[in-house]
C-alpha cells in the first residue's frame, strides 16, 4: 500500500489548512476558505499525473465510475461488456444504472483481450467497460480497433492503475472517460475518495452534475443554481481531497520506487523455472503497484498457497477464491440478489451468470499469486521476501508423489 506507507507533514499540513477554515464542503463559501480549494489541487494534481483534460474529485473510486458510464450515456437496458476479474464495484455501478452486464473472457494481461470483446457482441451490446487491473494495461491497439469498428463506447475502470499508460496515453484516457481509486489499499490514498476523467467538456460537465444533485456549478449561490439533470450525491470533502492531494504529488516518486522494488522481485524469481509473470499491453507503461506471478497450473498455484501460508509469507492474494474481485464468488451477483428490485430483474440478464462458458479467464486467475508492491522496501527486506517466494514455490513446484 505505498500511499499509506509515506504518510506525514504534508498530509498533515493540508489538512489543516482545512481545519484553519472551517470549510469542508467542497462548493462556494469564497469568503470564508481563504483561497483554500483542496478538491481543486486535488483534480489539478490528478490532471498533471494522467494528462486528462477534465478531472473530478468525487467520494469515491466506485463513484467515479458510476460518472464516467452514467456521463457517457450508458443506462437501463444497455448491455455492458464488463470483466469477470475486477472489483466489484465495476459490476455495481453497471447494474445500478441499469445496465446489463456481459462477461468476457480476459488474458494474461489480467485484462479483456480484443478476443473475448468481439465474441460477447451481440446486437445489444452498447460498450464495453474495461478494467486495467492490478496496476497494468491491456492492449489497447487491439482493444480500439474492435471497440471502433463495432461503434462501442469505451468507459475504463482504472481504480488500480493510476498512473499507469499505454504508449504514452494514461490509462482512462483511451474512451469517453475513466475513473481512479484512491481508497486505503491504492498507490495514493485519499482515505476515501475517486477521480473521473475525460477529454470531452461535454460529458465533464454532465458528470459533474451528476455527481452533485444535478447542480450546474454557476455563480456563487448554491441555492439558486440551476439543474440540468438529474443527479445523486459523489461529492468528496475537503479534508479527503486534502490528503489525496499531497497524496498524489508523491506518486511520481512512489512509482519510481515500485518498479525498481518490482524489477528486482522479478529478476529473482525469474531464476525459478515453473514461474513465470503476468503481460502488459506496454511495459514502459506499468505503475509497478503489483508483482504478478503465474504458476503453471491452477493446482501448483494452490500448493504454493498453502506453502506461503506455512511459511508465514504476507502481502499476497490469491484472487481465484478472493471473495470481492473473482466471479466465481460473486453469488449474489450471479444469483441477482437486491435490497430492492433493479432493472436487471425485469428486463433479464443477457447471460446465464451460474455457468459462463469463461475457460481462459478461469486458466489465468487460477494460476494468478499477486503480491503488492512496497515502495518502502529495503534491499534486505527484498531479498529475504524473493528467497521466501522461491523457496515455497519450489516446493509447489515439485510432482504431487515425488
Amino acid at each position: 500500500m505505498p500511499g499509506t506507507e509515506l504518510f506525514g507533514a504534508e498530509e498533515r499540513k493540508e489538512i489543516e489548512d482545512v481545519l484553519s477554515t472551517g470549510i469542508m464542503f467542497r462548493f462556494n463559501h469564497d469568503a470564508q476558505r481563504n483561497n483554500i480549494w483542496k478538491a481543486k489541487d486535488f483534480e489539478a494534481e490528478a490532471k498533471k499525473i494522467t494528462g486528462a483534460k477534465y478531472a473530478l474529485a468525487v467520494s469515491n473510486g466506485s463513484a467515479a465510475i458510476l460518472a464516467a458510464l452514467a456521463a457517457s450515456g450508458i443506462g437501463t437496458g444497455d448491455e455492458v461488456i464488463c470483466p469477470p476479474f475486477t472489483y466489484i464495484a465495476t459490476i455495481e455501478a453497471v447494474l445500478m444504472l441499469g445496465a446489463l452486464p456481459v462477461f468476457a473472457e480476459i488474458d494474461e494481461t489480467l485484462c479483456l483481450s480484443a478476443e473475448g470483446i468481439k465474441k460477447a457482441i451481440t446486437p445489444k451490446t452498447k460498450a464495453v467497460c474495461l478494467v486495467h487491473m492490478c496496476g497494468g494495461n491491456a492492449n489497447m491497439d487491439e482493444i480500439m480497433a474492435v471497440v471502433k469498428e463495432h461503434k462501442l463506447k469505451l468507459v475504463e475502470d482504472a481504480g488500480q492503475a493510476f498512473a499507469a499508460s499505454y504508449k504514452g496515453t494514461a490509462t482512462g484516457l483511451f474512451g469517453s472517460a475513466g475513473a481512479y481509486s484512491f481508497d486505503f489499499f491504492k498507490i495514493a490514498t485519499a482515505g476515501e475518495g475517486g477521480i473521473f476523467v475525460t477529454n470531452d467538456e461535454n460529458i465533464y460537465k454532465l458528470a459533474d452534475s451528476y455527481c452533485d444533485h444535478g447542480h450546474d456549478h454557476v455563480g456563487n449561490n448554491r441555492g439558486m443554481e440551476n439543474h440540468p439533470i438529474i443527479g445523486f450525491n459523489y461529492r468528496i470533502s475537503e479534508l479527503h481531497a486534502a490528503v489525496g492531494a499531497a497524496q498524489t504529488r508523491k506518486v511520481p516518486a512512489i512509482r519510481e520506487a515500485n518498479l525498481k522494488n518490482k524489477a528486482f522481485l522479478q529478476k529473482e524469481l525469474s531464476k525459478v523455472e515453473g514461474i513465470s509473470f503476468s503481460k502488459l499491453g506496454d511495459d514502459n507503461g506499468d505503475s509497478g503497484t503489483f508483482l504478478n506471478i503465474l504458476m503453471p497450473d491452477t493446482e501448483t498455484a494452490k500448493r504454493t498457497v498453502d506453502e506461503f501460508n506455512k511459511a508465514g509469507v504476507a502481502g499476497f492474494n490469491y484472487w481465484f477464491t478472493n471473495m470481492y474481485h473473482f466471479i466465481n464468488q460473486w453469488e449474489h451477483i450471479k444469483g441477482l440478489k437486491t435490497a430492492s428490485k433493479l432493472p436487471i430483474q425485469l428486463l433479464g440478464a443477457p447471460q446465464d451468470y451460474h455457468n459462463l462458458d469463461i475457460p481462459k479467464t478461469q486458466a489465468v486467475v487460477g494460476r494468478l499469486i499477486s503480491f503488492g508492491i512496497r515502495c518502502t522496501w529495503t534491499e534486505e527486506e527484498l531479498k529475504a521476501l524473493a528467497a521466501k517466494i522461491s523457496e515455497c514455490a519450489t516446493k509447489a513446484l515439485k510432482p504431487v508423489n515425488a
